[in-house]
């Protein structure tokens, strides 16, 4: 253990539900669920005052609904919260070089690995500084926990929730973890705590009083030997500054169970283009691809293909996923598709068979061009199809031509209601309904959450899409 509190843990606060509520300052101080909307969506964040009815992560949508029923329900916009976590990443990067993310809002960051602390007032003076320099760049808040250990770190990081700051003094852990409940603890579950509790063991203190033989007869012997340690503050893992990744994948789940053979199959090429473009984003390339279906008795099935090198080419993930599909049964329909890429390299190797599937595209594009030539009058002959309705799914940004930028409060039955305003009005924004396929209304990217501090990818507030917001206009 070291001498000094200086590992720390960063959780930023109920992550995408406070960045919703920075971006729309409608929503601020309100209950806001954000994740799928469909029936069998899932809650991926609830804001704080959604929590107050019992609302929280992983929860389905349909139950979340009935106890917050008033709250405002939102689609993710994970562009934006990607986008805020490389700013909070890249402030924890001025602190050391040690910085372990765990997820795009949670990270560890080793304080003595750069000697940015080393004992607790500095520890505590660098815990405070990051949280001011969090809310100055995002708007938003994150919890810090510092200890001498990843796993105090953790627990104190949650203790500060919301908006806080908790520091473990090295010799202090066996105090603060004795009266909590034995869940507090990593790997302990919902079912290991049952068993725990039927054996008179309810808090941290009871397990380190039960001894080692008696968790290894209760739980097993590598279970109970882990249990023991961190029942004793025990912990000497490492900072990890770097996490290889292992496998780039994309699914879906569906509202309703596809039977169509020939549905699933074009869902699947689908998922296969997303999830090359993933790899791409990376530059990553991978031998082998993965098929995963969940059908509709809750069964799920893994296919893989391993391929003779490395590669990032759709057409060669698409033709993989498509023989993978062709050994699955999906009589009974599919509720869960999903197509990923493993065996991770920062290379390609030339494929014939790419090069051969790409030369028949090619051809197959310009036969198509050709036809389009020779039979203009055919062509036009044909009867317009209608353009497919656009989606505005809720909470997602827009913009018009005349009242500015705004966002998604809901659509149905061929309209949908936009509140104008933008994370830098000083009052709620006008509300206006209108027409899904009215000319001046255009899906937008969202804007920063402070002014000036702009966010890759999200272009910088221009004076239309400020004055157009703010509840202005009339």
């Amino acid at each position: 253990m070291r001498s000094g509190p200086t590992i720390l843990h960063l959780d930023m606060d109920a992550f995408f539900a406070s960045a919703e509520q920075g971006s729309k300052p409608s929503l601020r101080g309100k209950a806001v669920v954000v994740g799928g909307l469909g029936p069998r969506g899932v809650v991926s964040t609830a804001s704080y005052e959604a929590r107050v009815f019992g609302v929280h992560s992983a929860m389905p949508m349909a139950q979340a609904r009935r106890l917050a029923p008033h709250a405002a329900y939102l689609v993710p916009r994970f562009g934006l919260y990607r986008a805020i976590s490389d700013q909070v990443m890249a402030l924890l990067r001025e602190l050391s070089p040690l910085v372990e993310p765990l997820s795009l809002d949670e990270a560890f960051v080793d304080l003595e690995a750069a000697g940015t602390a080393w004992d607790e007032a500095s520890a505590r003076l660098v815990g405070a500084k990051l949280r001011a320099d969090i809310r100055a760049v995002t708007g938003l808040t994150g919890s810090v926990g510092l200890a001498a250990s990843k796993m105090l770190a953790k627990i104190a990081s949650e203790e500060a929730k919301p908006d806080g700051l908790v520091v473990v003094p090295p010799g202090t852990e066996r105090a603060l973890l004795g009266p909590m409940s034995v869940r507090i603890l990593p790997g302990v579950g919902p079912a290991t705590g049952d068993h725990l509790r039927r054996a008179g063991i309810s808090t941290v203190e009871e397990i380190a009083e039960a001894g080692e033989d008696e968790l290894v007869r209760l739980l097993g012997k590598a279970h109970g030997h882990a249990l023991y340690a961190m029942a004793l503050a025990r912990d000497e893992r490492a900072v990890v500054s770097e996490r290889g990744t292992k496998s780039v994948s994309v699914e879906d789940t569906y509202d309703v169970d596809i039977h169509d053979r020939l549905r699933v199959g074009m869902e699947v090429q689908r998922l296969a283009d997303r999830c090359v473009g993933r790899l791409r984003a990376a530059g990553l390339s991978g031998r082998t691809i993965v098929l995963k279906l969940r059908r509709y008795d809750f069964t799920t099935l893994t296919r893989s293909e391993t391929l003779r090198g490395p590669t990032d080419d759709p057409a060669v993930v698409r033709e993989a996923a498509a023989r993978l599909l062709e050994s699955v049964d999906t009589t009974g329909g599919v509720r869960l598709l999903g197509v990923g890429v493993s065996g991770l390299a920062d290379y390609t190797q030339e494929d014939l068979f790419a090069q051969v599937a790409q030369a028949e595209a090619e051809a197959q594009a310009g036969e198509r061009a050709e036809r389009a030539v020779e039979e203009p009058v055919r062509e036009a002959s044909r009867e317009p199809v209608p353009p497919e309705e656009r989606r505005w799914p809720a909470g997602h940004d827009v913009t018009h031509t005349e009242y500015g930028h705004g966002w998604v409060q809901g659509s149905g039955l061929g309209r949908v209601t936009v509140r104008f305003e933008t994370p830098y009005s000083t009052a709620p924004g006008r509300v206006r309904t209108f027409r899904t396929d009215d000319p001046g209304l255009e899906p937008a990217e969202p804007l920063p959450l402070v002014a000036g501090a702009g966010l890759e990818g999200v272009p910088e507030p221009g004076p239309a899409g400020v004055g157009g917001a703010g509840g202005e206009r009339p």
